[in-house]
């Protein structure tokens, strides 16, 4: 896997301009270690989610990912990462195209 560079800076001044949001960017590992409910508490309570995928993402995301969406919340699986936020913090992926 080649060097990819992310603008974490980026994404804490997004939020940062979000009422809602709690301003904190979560980096983790979505393996199946850490349960759902966690995940969903953490994207209630406003962070954002930089998750590094180890396993099959969708059974490793199906706990949380619905909820996720129905509460507002985006979720974007890139290069790897699946990345979660909270209702309000769009994930702009018009420069992917």
């Amino acid at each position: 896997m080649g060097s990819f560079e992310l603008d974490l800076g980026a994404v804490e001044r997004e939020i940062a301009d979000t009422e809602d949001a709690s301003g904190e960017v979560v980096l983790g590992v979505l393996d199946g270690d850490t349960g759902a409910a966690e995940w969903q508490r953490l994207v209630r309570d406003g962070a954002v989610l930089v998750l590094s995928v180890d396993g099959e993402l969708r059974d490793l995301a199906s706990g949380f990912a619905r909820d996720v969406r129905d509460m507002g919340g985006h979720l974007v699986h890139f290069r790897g990462f699946l990345i979660v936020t909270p209702p309000g913090v769009l994930i702009d992926t018009d420069r992917l195209e």
